[in-house]
């Protein structure tokens, strides 16, 4: 337990961190319990089967996410684009994010959790569909890449349906105690996806020799694969149950006809929650997107020592005046290693969430990756590459944590704050951008400076999100 003085706070803040204090240390007992309660809500309802059809829905965006982290160096080499024009890949496909985000919400509000994730799956399955033409469209280099982002962008409107449903929707499947727990567990399966990602893209698109694959004959395939489990997924949630739930809050709310009055951007825990998950999307989708580029870049990977080479395969490797090189298809295989921690950090995350704050979690987590970018930021070798690597275990909680935090007492207002706070993913829209422009005007690992600076901020938050959250429960009207 943190110890605050009175005076540094004064006694109403002194007293109402000791509250949440307690409050966390009650919840954490009381989710120590069976596994069993934890999809059980208030009302004895179990909800374990429809947490597992969510979390499907968590392991599709985690592969379709890694799969567009595998396009920026197929379309640098294939349609000769700059690094910075790469990122528009990620451009796109968070824009519609942002773009769609709000309406997502509204649509969840009036034809309930069901209706939207339905609708989201639909749109999905159309955009998949359009990679079939556009594979086979003509013209300049930069008019294809248009027809291609467009194409994403679709992909991504009905990705934004399922985001800005799902995660409020883990929170609610069980007992209100084990609601962050339970949505870095759904997270979880988000990154499980991940991890298959790269490999489904890779091994169409990128190249498995010393020659890169200039051609995008082969890319639909990976999408129609895509289409195929979506269509399945629409069966599964037509006949599934699907209960409308609300947050705790919420439904005492809703009973009694009362209504809070104060407005979201005047919650400051909330405020700054979209701005640190803003930063958040834009150092993961950064390193995400450039990862290969850096993995191929001679300046910082040093050759392979002939007896790591003599373990990987043929497609992973080259010779070259004598010494051996990785293929662009080691290179996404090796982010797929790299997601392996990722998923290994959403599972263990999600147990240590369990015990200990979510906040405090968050701010130690992003202060480990503060000090994991400098080293990829000095350029050390294989070192850095370790620390690339590793980055992705303290990135993990990092998305998930901030949804809990942001919609902690909000109660009525959970759904609308949801929305929000998905539109903040619009900072894996434009930030790769600058990163990619860093790397094309200095050096790839210069470019590495924008992440470091995303996670100190994302320290600041959650460092500080307690006394934030005091002061919103302060000011807050009571009924």
């Amino acid at each position: 337990m943190e110890v605050v003085t009175p005076g540094t706070l004064g006694n109403t803040h002194y007293d109402l961190i000791t509250m949440i204090t307690a409050q966390e240390t009650n919840r954490n007992q009381r989710s120590t319990g069976t596994q069993g309660a934890m999809f059980h809500t208030p009302d004895g309802v179990n909800h374990l089967a429809t947490f597992v059809l969510v979390c499907c829905l968590f392991c599709l965006s985690g592969l379709c996410n890694g799969m567009i982290d595998v396009l920026n160096k197929h379309f640098q080499n294939s349609l000769q684009v700059s690094k910075a024009q790469s990122a528009l890949v990620q451009g796109f496909w968070y824009g519609g994010y942002f773009l769609l985000a709000l309406p997502a919400g509204m649509f969840a509000r009036r034809f309930g959790y069901r209706g939207g994730i339905l609708f989201g799956l639909t749109v999905i399955t159309i955009g998949c569909v359009c990679f079939v033409p556009v594979t086979r469209i003509t013209g300049s280099q930069m008019a294809i890449f248009s027809v291609f982002l467009l194409a994403l962008g679709l992909v991504a409107c009905g990705f934004t349906f399922i985001e800005t449903i799902a995660n409020p929707y883990a929170i609610v499947l069980g007992s209100p105690e084990a609601g962050v727990a339970r949505i870095n567990l759904a997270q979880s399966c988000n990154a499980v996806g991940w991890i298959f990602g790269p490999l489904l893209g890779g091994s169409f698109i990128l190249s498995k020799t010393e020659q890169v694959n200039t051609s995008n004959a082969s890319l639909y395939i990976p999408y129609l694969i895509v289409a195929g489990i979506v269509t399945g997924l629409i069966a599964a949630f037509a006949i599934a149950p699907v209960p409308d739930l609300h947050a705790r809050e919420e439904a005492q709310m809703a009973a009694t006809g009362q209504t809070r009055a104060r407005p979201l951007f005047k919650e400051w825990h909330f405020v700054l929650a979209i701005v640190s998950q803003f930063l958040y999307c834009a150092a993961q989708t950064g390193i995400f997107s450039f990862f290969i580029n850096y993995m191929k870049d001679p300046h910082y990977v040093p050759t392979l020592p002939p007896w790591l080479a003599d373990l990987l395969p043929a497609n992973m490797k080259y010779a070259q005046a004598g010494v051996w090189h990785i293929t662009e298809y080691c290179a996404s295989a090796t982010l797929s290693l790299a997601f392996i921690f990722f998923t290994l950090g959403r599972f263990s995350g999600s147990a240590i969430l369990r015990f200990a704050p979510a906040h405090r979690v968050l701010g130690i987590y992003a202060l480990c990756n503060v000090m994991l970018m400098t080293l990829v930021f000095l350029g050390l070798g294989w070192i850095s590459v370790l620390a690339l690597i590793l980055s992705f275990f303290f990135m993990s909680i990092m998305y998930p944590t901030h949804f809990a935090l942001a919609i902690r007492g909000l109660g009525e207002r959970t759904k609308l704050a949801s929305s929000w706070m998905v539109t903040a993913i619009v900072g894996g829209s434009v930030m790769p951008i600058l990163m990619g422009w860093l790397a094309d005007n200095y050096s790839m690992r210069v470019g590495f400076l924008m992440p470091l600076a995303c996670f100190a901020f994302i320290a600041f938050y959650g460092l500080n999100w307690r006394r934030l959250f005091a002061l919103d429960m302060e000011q807050n009207p009571r009924n």
